[in-house]
């Protein structure tokens, strides 16, 4: 960590929004490498990611919440809590919507929380390249009447449209202070944490509509291969699943969509370590995970860490 210099600029940046505006799609964008999984599923993002952006002028960490939602189990409970908290812990706030998208009842709740904020509210409107720009003066107004933003920047998160621009507004709002990690470090979470998600991400892209959220990846063991020629890391990981059913789904017809998890998985986690990736994947039924609070602190949902 670098002491305080003169000039330098850092803080903490939170970003909220219903489920599938494209939080994750910008985190990654704005790192410039993966460390959010992305999904067409709503809900995807279940603990708090923080990303680190470091610049010449400033350091800019970046926290990508779970989407905001009426809660229907215990982990929705504890995704709705991780949400609220990093309000308070933020200098900026991105409310992020979607452009193509009407204002629902899901933003309606979210302005609601932010009205007991004083912190700087940025409305970010996502996905400006799925929509006419004639439209966006329609959008910003019905937003523009419900709350009093410091900010509105349209961008595109997926093409790269404008979010310099809205990195160069969030660095103006910072105060002066110091580096909190190095230049080179672009995420504070573990390795396992983010190949776990890795290996859930192509669990979502893979299995059908009863199977996102009924998931869960726990990794058993990370080791080095000792006895091979090659560098070579071994990588064993349970897919935590609730119903029997499920579990044959995950598997699939002669393990074929194990197999593909396992194939896709492994590309992305030899990315992330820089090294040949060997897999194991096993696939367990824990019936009603996502409602008992043991399970829930077994696969790294603990309230105690917000």
């Amino acid at each position: 960590m670098q002491q305080n210099n003169e000039g330098f600029k850092s803080g903490f940046i939170s970003i909220i929004g219903r489920p599938n505006v494209g939080k994750s799609t910008f985190l990654n964008r704005v790192i410039g490498q993966k460390i959010a999984i992305m999904s067409d599923k709503p809900q995807t993002t279940r603990n708090k990611v923080q990303g680190v952006l470091t610049l010449d002028e400033s350091q800019m960490i970046f926290i990508d919440t779970p989407g905001i939602h009426k809660p229907k189990h215990k982990l929705g409970d504890f995704m709705l809590k991780v949400a609220k908290n990093t309000l308070r812990e933020v200098d900026v706030i991105l409310f992020m919507v979607n452009a193509t998208e009407p204002r629902g009842k899901g933003d309606e709740f979210i302005i609601d929380l932010l009205e007991k904020n004083e912190t700087p509210v940025f409305l970010v409107i996502n996905k400006i390249d799925q929509v006419h720009p004639d439209d966006l003066i329609g959008i910003i107004e019905s937003y523009k009447d419900k709350y009093d933003f410091a900010e509105i920047v349209p961008i595109s998160a997926l093409q790269g449209n404008n979010v310099e621009r809205l990195l160069e507004t969030i660095q103006s709002y910072l105060p002066e202070g110091p580096q909190y990690y190095p230049a080179d470090q672009v995420t504070d979470h573990p390795e396992r944490f983010i190949i776990s998600e890795l290996i859930r991400e192509k669990v979502l892209h893979l299995t059908r509509e009863e199977i996102p959220h009924s998931i869960a990846v726990v990794i058993d063991k990370i080791k080095k291969e000792e006895d091979t020629d090659k560098d070579m890391i071994r990588v064993m990981a349970t897919i935590i699943v609730e119903r029997d059913s499920q579990k044959g789904i995950v598997i699939g017809k002669k393990g074929a969509l194990l197999k593909e998890v396992g194939t896709r998985a492994r590309h992305d986690i030899e990315m992330l370590l820089g090294t040949k990736v060997f897999l194991e994947l096993w696939v367990k039924v824990q019936k009603d995970w996502r409602n008992k609070s043991a399970h829930l602190r077994d696969y790294g949902f603990r309230e105690d860490e917000y």
